[in-house]
């Protein structure tokens, strides 16, 4: 049956046409983005959407949303969007559907991908395992986390909220960035640290220790500057930024136990040559005592370009397979 894919993050909204069967995706049409901030919301997006479709919009939604499920009401965590789960019939038409966590979504996706859709980045050089856990985290517009849970039957996807838990600094440079941090929020999670917005903590305390006066510029600025190379001070925050990611997800590791970490996220494919190139490798190891076992954990890249529609559609596929 066919399926409108729906993956809604902190500053886009992507749509697709996904076919699925026997709890799989079979295919997916090219996807199409929209700016939130150009929509009031899920419905008028949608409606776009359905507008540039050209012909009948299919009747069943897989949505994945960039905040926890719960209950009747979903505020999402960077988005100014409201969606009322009850009301997706009314409202988007679809007499069938799914909602699930943006990165429980991708959690279907590496679940159901194939091992071509992902490149090796650290550990051992093996495939993602058939049975046991595996650690998916990625860095957006926030930093999301999840674990796939591989067994005999199939598998099952855990979602959680781990780029909200608190960030360990493990050098002064480090202990700068939650220093400044800290004039504005009470704590300082992870997100604030390895996500697309914390780039422009990171240069500006950089700058700061530097002594360089530098004109305030926004994320998106400063993710240019670095990853086309132009600016020396832009290219150290980049540094920084996959030092810190690195960290991050051995940390999730640690909690997790998992056999395998898969990157994904907004920013995960752009970071691809930058990662295999910094230090990530051996901050996701640096874990004292426990560095022989963070060795044996293969850490790859989903390189797949659209993780969240795949993985969408995929939860669709789970949820109302024949």
């Amino acid at each position: 049956m066919e399926v409108v894919a729906v993956d809604i993050g902190g500053t886009h909204a992507r749509f697709a046409v996904a076919e699925v069967a026997e709890g799989r995706v079979v295919s997916m049409s090219e996807p199409v983005t929209q700016k939130v901030a150009e929509h009031p919301s899920l419905q008028l997006a949608w409606r776009a959407f359905g507008e540039q479709l050209g012909r009948p919009v299919p009747k069943a939604a897989a949505i994945a949303v960039a905040s926890p499920i719960n209950g009747d009401l979903i505020k999402l965590t960077n988005n100014p969007w409201i969606i009322r789960p009850p009301l997706i019939p009314d409202r988007l038409g679809a007499e069938t559907w799914t909602i699930v966590n943006d990165f429980e979504a991708i959690g279907h996706a590496v679940a159901q991908l194939e091992d071509d859709a992902f490149l090796h980045l650290c550990g051992p050089e093996t495939g993602l395992p058939d049975k046991g856990s595996i650690t998916v985290c990625g860095p957006g517009t926030g930093l999301g986390v999840a674990q796939v849970f591989r067994h005999r039957g199939g598998y099952h996807i855990i979602a959680t909220e781990g780029g909200h838990s608190d960030f360990a600094p493990l050098d002064a440079i480090e202990d700068a960035f939650v220093k400044r941090l800290r004039r504005t929020y009470q704590r300082v999670s992870k997100e604030r640290i390895v996500a697309g917005p914390a780039i422009v903590s990171i240069y500006e305390t950089l700058a700061d220790l530097e002594g360089v006066p530098v004109s305030r510029l926004d994320d998106k600025a400063i993710w240019t500057l670095a990853l086309e190379g132009k600016d020396s001070l832009a290219v150290a925050a980049l540094d920084r930024f996959c030092l810190s990611l690195g960290a991050v997800a051995g940390d999730l590791a640690l909690a997790h136990g998992p056999s395998a970490v898969v990157i994904a996220g907004g920013l995960g494919l752009r970071l691809k040559d930058h990662l295999l190139q910094s230090g990530f490798g051996e901050r996701f190891v640096a874990k004292g005592r426990f560095r022989s076992l963070m060795a044996t954990i293969p850490v790859k890249l989903i390189t797949h370009p659209q993780p969240g529609l795949y993985g969408a559609a995929a939860a669709f596929a789970q949820e109302h397979a024949q």
